[in-house]
């Protein structure tokens, strides 16, 4: 087991862990840290960049993946929807690109990072870059067009300014054993929720979706089948039940793409991988293998080596319009400010 797996056993284990009490003092020196340098942006002290445009970052207090990234792209359609002209900005995390710039569809997930590439799929102006304040000013410079830009990730990112926060909860894991880094996966103290403008707390389908305070629940919708090599082709569900089927996910919580596999009626060979893991040909080689199904994050990866019988499942996040509607007041509130 390697280091990344044993933290997260331990940070998400149904009671504290040894590991997790031998990590607990160097876990208040990091809430120090962070303590302080929140303090010091919000003194001022250091600088906070406020753009030409409101900003909302959708962002999480955990390590690794919690939906945001489907929830970027569903806010930013129902703003659009709205009238609002939205440029999108991340951090490209798994990339080598440092410096800001535009990202396009068949761009190198090598280099731009695989949700960036998702994101290209909105339509709207896709940013990338080290320096959020950096990369966001340099979309508005290319696109002045825009009028709102929405972060993907970046909750900790206090050098922008942000007009609203959203922080999203996988409501699987929850926030672990609620321990800060190293000992557990949070970044900041579950206290940072009650300042952020709304909790999203990511359900499985079907799942109760009550919204009671700024906490509302969603939930990442499965859409069809998308065959990575014949665009045209249809699922054929029977035909893989009748064979040997392996589904593969390199994403923050690879329990919930296996859990939509098997809600399809599918009993596969399930491979997690490490967040961002970059895939090769060798990751696909399953020769008795009649589907080889994978989450878009992943087929972005996937795609140069794929063969026909390698199968992308597209999810999308659906917003209740009080949520968008409280979002859309507080951007034009900030306008009026």
């Amino acid at each position: 087991m390697s280091l990344a797996d044993r933290l997260a056993a331990t940070w998400y284990a149904p009671r504290l862990t040894p590991l997790a009490v031998l990590l607990w003092p160097l876990s208040r020196l990091f809430g120090a840290a962070a303590s302080l340098r929140r303090g010091l942006f919000r003194s001022r002290i250091l600088a906070v960049a406020r753009l030409r445009v409101p900003v909302v970052v959708v962002g999480n207090i955990t390590v690794g993946g919690t939906g945001k990234t489907p929830v970027v792209m569903a806010l930013a359609a129902a703003l659009a929807a709205r009238g609002w002209r939205p440029g999108i900005v991340s951090r490209g995390y798994g990339g080598s690109n440092t410096a800001p710039r535009a990202v396009a569809t068949g761009d190198d997930p090598a280099v731009v990072g695989d949700e960036p590439l998702l994101l290209t799929a909105t339509g709207f102006p896709v940013w990338i870059g080290r320096r959020r304040v950096d990369v966001a000013r340099a979309l508005l410079a290319a696109h002045p067009e825009c009028d709102v830009v929405v972060a993907d990730d970046g909750l900790q990112h206090y050098a922008l300014g942000r007009a609203v926060e959203i922080a999203v909860v996988d409501a699987v894991r929850e926030l672990g054993n609620g321990l800060l880094l190293p000992a557990g996966p949070l970044r900041e103290p579950p206290s940072r929720l009650a300042d952020v403008d709304a909790v999203l707390r990511l359900v499985a389908p079907g799942s109760s979706r009550n919204t009671t305070g700024k906490e509302h629940a969603v939930a990442l919708e499965p859409l069809r089948w998308r065959n990575l090599v014949r665009p045209d082709a249809v699922a054929d569900l029977a035909a893989w039940r009748a064979g040997e089927v392996h589904a593969i996910a390199g994403i923050g919580n690879p329990q919930r793409f296996f859990d939509l596999v098997r809600a399809s009626g599918l009993s596969a060979v399930c491979h997690a991988m490490p967040d961002h893991h970059r895939f090769t040909a060798r990751d696909l080689a399953f020769p008795g293998a009649a589907a080889i199904l994978m989450t878009e994050k992943d087929a972005v990866k996937c795609a140069q080596f794929a063969d026909a019988r390698c199968w992308a499942l597209p999810v999308r996040v659906q917003l209740d319009p009080p949520l968008v509607a409280k979002i859309e007041d507080k951007l034009r509130g900030s306008q009026a400010a």
